[in-house]
């Protein structure tokens, strides 16, 4: 049985595992290290069966707890070359670190996961697909301004997607961040509003998507309710029910809830 849990999604922190009942990899680590170890402990994920850690990019809120991390699980930690070099930069990783680049393709255990570029606002920034030893793909693609072909063409026929919903554009215009804050998360190398995400969803769930998972909203430009309305609406647009052509959910700061945890 192939598993999806988000442990920690939003403006501070980040974390998810995809996995099996006995192997499985983390995508970031922006929570303390602590914090991320009692959140696998309180979803009865084993420390033993974590075989990697995946780094979409190297903002606080997606590898705070790194160094931590590996010290405990000492395992390889993947990433794209330039991810990498801001990673032995920023983080003070153990020497015994492994530290592999990925540009393509790379198997851990039985899981097969394949990088995408995506347009933020570092150099390097990834996303994620993973097929499951059950044939299952599974995609993970967050902190990007645009969705991209290259994008389009990585996580179109995933199983479940993790998408990043991350503003609603009238809080963000009316809000309280000062101008050049808003302009670069609107930006090409920002972050996707409700608006963009939503307008992918039609496509995807004709690719075969049927679990949405909608992450990294912002705590001040947007709530749950909004974000979710917004992609019902354009599913909706296509004819797609909830609950009977697909599941969607939205993840929480901190995973406290059965909709942030899917096994398959």
């Amino acid at each position: 049985m192939s598993r999806f849990c988000s442990l920690f999604s939003g403006s501070e922190a980040n974390c998810c595992f995809v996995g099996t009942g006995n192997q499985g990899v983390l995508i970031d680590a922006g929570a303390s290290g602590i914090q991320i170890l009692n959140q696998l402990a309180a979803k009865g994920i084993e420390e033993s069966c974590i075989n990697a850690i995946f780094v979409t990019h190297e903002h606080s809120d997606h590898i705070k707890g790194l160094s931590a991390l590996v010290k405990k699980l000492k395992v390889p930690v993947i990433a794209s070359a330039n991810t990498r070099m801001a990673i032995e930069k920023h983080c003070h990783l153990p020497s015994y670190t492994v530290l592999t680049e990925i540009d393509g393709n790379i198997s851990v255990g039985d899981i097969e996961a394949t990088r995408f570029a995506t347009s933020h606002d570092c150099e390097g920034s990834s996303g994620y697909s993973f097929i499951m030893p059950s044939g299952e793909k599974f995609s993970v693609c967050t902190d990007l301004g645009v969705v991209t072909d290259t994008v389009r063409n990585a996580i179109y026929g995933s199983r479940l997607i993790f998408i990043e919903s991350n503003h609603d554009i009238k809080l963000l215009k009316s809000g309280p961040y000062p101008p050049e804050l808003k302009l670069r998360i609107l930006g090409d190398m920002g972050h996707l509003s409700n608006i963009s995400c939503a307008a992918e969803l039609p496509a995807l769930l004709d690719s075969g998507t049927n679990r949405f998972v909608l992450a990294h909203l912002s705590r001040n430009n947007n709530t749950p309710a909004i974000a979710k309305s917004t992609a019902i609406s354009s599913l909706a647009d296509v004819g797609a029910k909830e609950g009977e052509d697909y599941i969607l959910s939205v993840a929480s700061v901190k995973s406290e809830k059965d909709g942030d945890d899917f096994f398959l």
